[in-house]
């Protein structure tokens, strides 16, 4: 029997959680003219990193593997764009730098996590 991951259960799952609520509170302050571009690219890539999480919890480790590497891509992707609307004077150096930490810490945790799962 192969063991099942409890996804509400990591702490990068919960981490990502809230960066994607945070990302969700940020976004409410952009242009009405980026709710197409920008802004739906940066909601997307904030859900995307604890929904990989969960989708991937039900599967073997190497597959969970595989779903938490999708799950970094949106992270890296998401500090991108990011950096973009600070640029484009969306979101303030101090926001960003908050978020960046925030990101960093969850980057952090989850390479540690799918280390851990022998991949």
């Amino acid at each position: 029997m192969r063991k099942r991951h409890n996804y509400k259960n990591p702490k990068i799952w919960q981490l990502g959680l809230e960066i994607a609520n945070d990302i969700s509170d940020v976004l409410v302050t952009f242009p009405k003219h980026e709710i197409y571009d920008l802004s739906s690219q940066i909601s997307r890539c904030s859900v995307s990193m604890p929904s990989n999480i969960a989708e991937g919890s039900e599967r073997t480790n190497k597959s969970f593997s595989n779903f938490i590497n999708y799950s970094l891509s949106s992270s890296f992707e998401l500090g991108t764009q990011l950096l973009i609307a600070n640029h484009r004077k969306y979101i303030s150096n101090k926001t960003l730098k908050k978020l960046e930490d925030k990101i960093e810490e969850w980057q952090r945790m989850t390479m540690g996590f799918q280390n851990g799962l022998g991949s």
